[in-house]
């Protein structure tokens, strides 16, 4: 058994302080605010042995003991080196230098000839250093994780960002561009991550896409967890960034940086041409500028009682960017980012310990637009500005905000441990357009087939734009009880957190108008244009707002088993809760019982921890994101009309008008507040996903070790919603239900692919059940829902050579396939950003040959990193990732097309069109390098550094995503128009770049 021995000098129990959560000799990790390691190992002589660690940064030390079998286990260790030394009678025997303990890993440490008696030892002059060396495995962990110290990401060319280093783990690429700088876990939509700084979600609040970032030189240790995770963890089908900040130690310390990136050193991006070879975009006179300043200290307030971290990024870009034909624009644009984070750790007394982080992530823009002709290529009248402060226009996945976080640790004995954590985040968005001359510019669009001059208008933005008032909050707390029983490690644990967002969009100018070819219109048979009529406008109007929140709780249990010396069995339960409201403030989706067991197992086959097999398999939920309540159960508006015009208005909206048919309004979305009672099936099952590892991890040597690992994953249950009122007409009817006065909302949250029971207001608050089995969606035409589909396997295989002999590589190859008929939250293939809500499963119509390659899919991926210590002075390092590429597709009308939605569908030229079976985008690869100098002459310790990273150093641009609408929308002469945009590029390659740094360190 563990037991803390008192000794001078000894930090004994409040070393475990600094902890934010424990790992017991599994070294699973056991705390979502999880910011320690563990040291196990087995001494050959255990009589009288006690294990006597110290860490070499902060200088704090431990005792721990060893039991009858030799075995010990140091637990909730802080990350950082440590000296782990044998000692018998106060006197060292036996040492390791140089232990790295990470976050939420396990060091096996054993002393094969630490059999030294006391007497022996006593008449010892010195420590006897059998070497430095390790077990490369660590047998502990039954999960898939990479872990990235503040030294590697120093040393590796990365860009300055948490994703760039996610992206280094197997199975995790970036998500579409449209989405910002966010990355895909194993198949997964890129809103189905969770994030975590210092154990509290920093994930966005709204979507769930992205997360609030902290400086990077901040970064202690980035955990990328890629499956397999415990019980701890929840509201992820895809992956799990957990990140721990830097803190103080008895030394103060501080340093300052600057980073540049020049636009003179930059590649220019590609222009974007049409199909047809029209240019629609001219970005070759595109330019940027980054300079970004750092600065970071650290120290004892008080020596070993009270400690200060504080660091700070402040970054400036500077861009000129040219927008496309269809909004010709010239916009010069100022970013200014700043982010900070200061932590303070106080060890009360022994046995307590108080941690408080505070961060700051914001960023405000000023955009100053000017018009732009393309027929002279050159720069026009100032048009105005638009101005955004913590808004990422369009992806919305950089939330920006403030967060506060406490922590409570509270050693009770030696064996029951109380860990309490409370977080709050705050974020205001906020937009504001200035427009230089008229003030009604409404958003148009010339969707018109070979049109040389489209129509354009005097908008800035050209798309929606944030409603007023925008904001999002989050508060939450955990409490865990950990208890150690003989070969067991156990864990409760309760996790709460509640997200609030006040949110909406509306189109610029109130409106959209939409130039089209005239010709019929699918679903619209009431729209006629008149005979010779060529062209007509379409108006829509859409506008949503509305303050929700969402309620999410949970509860975990779990048992870290030591069956043998060789066996190490976990397993978890975890049950989780999650309950939206609307606008109104009322409960419209609420469940419960949400059971996720994890199990998994590790075989160190040897007992030497140089060759590991282990398995997991597991459930993981995710809970309705907020923004569903904004559209799908708040009010919104949203209708379309259809007008001949006689010409076009300076500022690009169409005059002489002529409505043709009526105001449809879409989705149902007429400005009233659906029912909450019938705006979702009745027990709504939660979305989930199960998933299945098989792995090995093999020492080859002291420095190389490689593995392999097969994972499958099946996502099980989803939620979306369907925007088709044929079921219930149908089930009325046969059921003799009189549905002439019902309140039928225009969408309806369901699982697709299942049986669903929804209630509906036939009339007067008579509420009927209607039992709607997986066929009653079937439409009238035989087109049924298929089942829901989305399934990844890959297997990963990685060689890896541990830092040693002044250098360190890995290589990771991946093969993998993500398929089905649904990618998740998200639909990648028409960048849509409405997470749980999108146009998938909206008709059975649309779901026709919808079954293929997902857009997540990269069959094979390779990626190779490492770095070498060419001498004292030099430092070189490279990074290179090659994959498959992404998908693609022909997307278009449907002959029915009962949801007016237009091109859409699966389908083109009214031919079915199976997903990915238009081939794929051209394999990409990258390679980035970097080198640093830290001269001599500038000190012992070499305190100063320049560094030069070349990003893309090939210059390769290569498509990775494109535009997969192949029609326009309507239908000449009984054939749908083409559309001169499909196949267009959306995003390449990022050019090449130089981004040059220099940093100063410094110890007080």
């Amino acid at each position: 058994m563990q037991r803390s021995t008192k000794r001078t000098g000894a930090l004994r129990r409040s070393t475990l302080c600094t902890a934010l959560a424990l790992c017991f000799a599994s070294g699973a990790v056991l705390a979502q605010s999880n910011a320690s390691g563990v040291v196990f190992g087995r001494v050959a002589q255990p009589e009288g042995a006690v294990i006597h660690l110290q860490n070499l940064d902060t200088g704090l030390t431990r005792d721990v003991g060893v039991d009858a079998d030799g075995r010990y286990r140091a637990s909730s260790l802080p990350v950082g080196r440590y000296k782990v030394t044998v000692e018998r009678g106060g006197q060292p025997v036996e040492t390791r230098d140089n232990v790295q303990v990470n976050l939420g890993g396990g060091v096996d440490v054993s002393f094969a000839g630490a059999s030294t008696t006391t007497t022996e030892a006593q008449n010892l002059e010195g420590v006897q250093v059998t070497g430095n060396v390790l077990p490369a495995i660590d047998v502990s962990q039954v999960d898939s994780r990479t872990v990235l110290t503040s030294e590697q990401l120093q040393k590796l060319p990365l860009a300055r960002d948490v994703t760039a280093a996610a992206l280094l783990a197997p199975g995790v690429i970036s998500g579409d561009s449209r989405y910002g700088n966010v990355a895909s876990f194993g198949g997964s939509s890129a809103s189905e991550n969770q994030y975590y700084i210092n154990g509290y979600s920093v994930t966005n609040a709204l979507t769930g896409l992205g997360f609030t970032s902290l400086p990077y030189d901040a970064i202690d240790q980035q955990q990328i967890f890629t499956g397999g995770y415990g019980a701890e963890y929840g509201r992820s089908t895809g992956g799990v960034i957990n990140i721990v900040s830097k803190r103080g130690g008895n030394t103060w310390k501080g340093g300052v940086g600057m980073y540049i990136q020049p636009n003179g050193a930059r590649q220019s991006p590609r222009n974007i041409y049409r199909t047809n070879g029209q240019l629609f975009q001219n970005r070759g006179g595109n330019e940027r500028s980054d300079t970004q300043y750092t600065a970071y200290i650290s120290g004892p307030l008080i020596k070993d009682k009270l400690f200060f971290f504080g660091a700070g990024d402040f970054t400036r870009t500077n861009t000129t960017t040219t927008s496309s034909i269809l909004a010709p624009q010239r916009t010069n644009q100022s970013q200014k980012a700043t982010k900070w984070l200061g932590k303070i750790d106080w060890n009360i007394t022994d046995n307590h310990l108080l941690e408080l982080t505070g961060l700051g992530d914001k960023t405000n823009t000023e955009r100053s637009v000017y018009a732009y002709d393309y027929a002279t290529r050159s720069r026009g009248n100032y048009l105005g500005t638009d101005n955004l402060k913590n808004f990422d226009a369009g992806a919305g996945s950089a939330p920006g905000g403030d967060v506060y976080i406490g922590k409570y640790t509270g050693y009770i004995t030696d064996d029951l441990t109380v860990n309490a954590l409370y977080g709050h985040t705050t974020t205001n968005h906020e937009r504001d357009i200035g427009y230089s001359g008229s003030a009604n510019c409404p958003w148009i669009t010339d969707n018109r087939r070979g049109i040389a001059n489209p129509i354009t208008g005097c908008g800035l933005v050209n798309g929606t734009v944030l409603n007023a008032g925008a904001k999002d909050k989050t508060h939450g707390w955990r409490l865990d009880v950990e208890y150690h029983a003989g070969d067991h490690d156990l864990r409760a644990g309760l996790d709460n957190q509640t997200l609030e967002s006040t949110s909406g969009q509306i189109y610029e100018g109130g409106y959209r108008w939409v130039y089209r070819n005239a010709g019929t219109v699918t679903g619209r048979p009431d729209i006629v244009p008149p005979p010779g009529t060529v062209y007509v406008a379409e108006k829509r109007l859409f506008e949503t707002g509305a303050s929700v929140k969402t309620e999410q709780e949970a509860q975990f249990i779990e048992d870290n088993w030591q069956v043998t010396d060789r066996w190490r069995i976990y397993v978890g339960l975890r049950n989780e809760q999650f309950k939206n409201l609307n606008g109104d403030g009322t409960t419209y989706v609420k469940q419960r019982h949400q059971l996720a067991p994890r199990l998994g197992a590790t075989w160190d086959v040897f007992g030497d921890s140089t060759f590991k097999i282990y398995a997991n398999a597991g459930r993981y939920h995710l809970a309705i994101p907020s923004n569903v309540a904004i559209r799908g159960a708040s009010a919104s508006t949203y209708y379309s009309e259809y007008y001949t015009y006689g010409s076009v208005g300076p500022n690009g909206e169409p005059t002489g008008l002529t409505q043709l048919g009526s105001r449809a309004y879409l989705n149902g979305e007429d400005g009233t507040t659906p029912d909450p009672k019938t705006v979702a099936a009745k027990g709504i099952d939660a979305y989930y996903q199960d998933e299945y590892i098989l792995g090995f991890d093999k020492a080859i040597n002291d420095n190389w070790s490689f593995g392999a690992k097969a994972t499958y994953r099946k996502l099980k249950s989803s939620i979306d919603d369907f925007c088709d009122s044929r079921p219930f007409e149908a089930y009325a009817a046969r059921n003799n239900i009189d549905i002439s006065n019902a309140s039928l909302p225009g969408c309806y949250l369901f699982n697709p692919g299942k049986s669903n029971e929804f209630l509906v207001d036939v009339g007067g608050g008579n509420y009927v059940p209607f039992n709607l089995r997986k066929d009653d969606f079937t439409s009238p035409e035989g087109v049924a829902f298929p089942d829901l589909k989305r399934s990844y396997y890959s297997l990963d295989l990685y060689l890896e050579h541990h830092f040693a002999d002044d250098w360190y590589g890995r290589v990771d190859y991946t093969f993998s396939r993500s398929y089905g008929n649904s990618e998740g939250q998200l639909k990648s293939d028409i960048g849509q950003l409405d997470p749980s809500v999108t146009q998938d499963w909206d008709a059975p119509e649309i779901m026709q040959y919808s079954n293929g390659p997902l857009p997540n899919d990269r069959t094979h991926q390779l990626k190779a990193y490492g770095y070498w210590q060419a001498s004292q002075e030099w430092l070189l390092g490279g990074n290179l990732a090659v994959a498959t590429g992404r998908p693609k597709n022909c997307i278009g009308l449907d002959p029915v097309d009962a949801i007016q939605y237009g091109a859409s569908y699966f389908e083109c030229g009214f031919q079915p069109s199976p997903r990915g079976s238009k081939g794929r985008l051209p394999y990409t690869w990258n390679l980035d390098l970097n080198a640093e100098y830290r001269p001599l002459w500038a000190g012992e310790k070499q305190p100063l550094a320049f560094t030069a990273t070349v990003f893309n150093v090939v210059g390769s641009q290569r498509p990775v995503g494109q535009i997969d609408v192949g029609e326009t929308g309507t239908v000449a002469n009984g054939v749908p128009v083409v559309s001169d945009d499909y196949r267009r590029p959306i995003a390449f390659q990022n050019p090449r770049y130089l981004r040059l740094g220099v940093r100063y360190d410094f110890s007080l």
